[in-house]
């Protein structure tokens, strides 16, 4: 062999296993990168599809105490008084009604939260991974509560209509609420019981990821093992 091309292979030799480290490092990189975001997307679906499931059903809210759906605090104040009178029939009527209503709307989410976790970017998945224990919860709630609510409004308003004290709950609260004696969002029902049902299905998806977290192995996941083990 030439020595000059012996000298040349020399030289370039270190630079070869240096490209290759670099390399190899960059895989191992890339494998672990996709080992969180598969382990996160995980998290993510089972979290919220075992919410869904477990509210979309009936007495899912009704028969839940930590969701479930109470007369708007103006109403409720007055259930004594109306009950004595004669109505508790009716407010239980409007209760019954209000958590059917989010039992009913809670399963058009389903594909909703599943498009916002194929939408997760790397700063949603290093804020996942590196917040608290309900980190999941609020990339849901920020990601998809505006268009759940809109979404959940029409199908709660088609079942609060079948209940006659639904309207004049509105009528009676809209007026309450303009000289300031209730609040604002608890004047009409519809939205109210909306707002709710949100709040309920978040309840349930932190419920969920808590259980993700403390007990990954408890899922079945080698991924969620690996992810949320790793950071307990």
């Amino acid at each position: 062999m030439d020595r000059r091309q012996f000298n040349f292979i020399s030289l370039l030799a270190p630079a070869i296993l240096l490209a290759q480290q670099r390399a190899y490092a960059f895989s191992i990189s890339d494998l672990t990168n996709i080992e969180a975001s598969q382990g996160l997307k995980t998290a993510l679906e089972r979290g919220a599809v075992t919410a869904v499931n477990l509210l979309g059903k009936t007495d899912g809210f009704l028969g839940n105490e930590k969701v479930r759906i109470a007369l708007p605090g103006y109403l409720e104040d007055a259930s004594q008084l109306l009950r004595i009178m004669g109505q508790g029939g009716h407010l239980d009527e409007l209760v019954t009604a209000m958590n059917r209503a989010a039992e009913a709307a809670v399963p058009m989410a389903k594909d909703l939260l599943i498009g916002a976790i194929r939408s997760m970017n790397v700063m949603d998945a290093r804020q996942i991974l590196t917040g608290g224990e309900t980190a999941i919860t609020t990339f849901f709630a920020e990601k998809t509560r505006l268009p759940l609510s809109a979404r959940f409004l029409p199908v709660v308003t088609e079942v609060t209509a079948k209940v006659g004290l639904a309207e004049k709950y509105n009528q009676i609260a809209g007026k309450a609420a303009n000289f300031g004696l209730i609040k604002k969002e608890e004047a009409n029902i519809q939205q109210y019981v909306t707002d709710k049902s949100l709040d309920g299905l978040f309840v349930m998806i932190g419920e969920e990821e808590k259980k993700i977290r403390q007990d990954p192995v408890a899922t079945g996941s080698a991924i969620l093992k690996k992810v949320f083990g790793s950071l307990n």
